[in-house]
């Protein structure tokens, strides 16, 4: 329900929201590609196949590791803000409809419907 958000933030889900921002830039995208073409011509530099190939599996392994942790972190907290937002337009919705009920008789049913709606992803999930 909408009086159960709060607006506290911890520090892993800011930074995770900052990062978020950095890499959704035009210009991180850039940084990603200039890693690749500065490691491409690294082959001459290093004697071996193998070494040349693991430079670049395990920074790009790192990095993509890193950055679903925190991605998905976002995203977990965008999708919960959207179902509160979903629930309390149900809620105000299903007031309507109580009130409308009286002149439309066929309307109850979907408001119980709509207030059995309400939470469902919760319960659902607890199962």
């Amino acid at each position: 329900m909408p009086s159960e958000v709060t607006s506290r933030v911890g520090i892993f889900d800011r930074f995770a929201t900052h990062a978020s921002t950095f890499v959704s830039r035009a210009w991180f995208f850039v940084m990603c590609v200039l890693l690749v073409v500065i490691w491409a011509p690294s082959i001459v530099v290093l004697p071996d196949v193998d070494t040349w190939q693991l430079i670049i599996n395990t920074a790009t392994t790192i990095v993509t590791f890193l950055l679903v942790a925190l991605l998905q972190n976002t995203q977990k907290r965008a999708d919960d803000a959207v179902q509160h937002k979903l629930n309390a337009i149900a809620e105000g919705l299903s007031d309507l409809m109580g009130r409308l009920a009286r002149d439309h008789p066929d309307l109850g049913d979907d408001r119980d419907e709509l207030r059995q709606a309400v939470g469902l992803e919760e319960r659902e999930s607890a199962e």
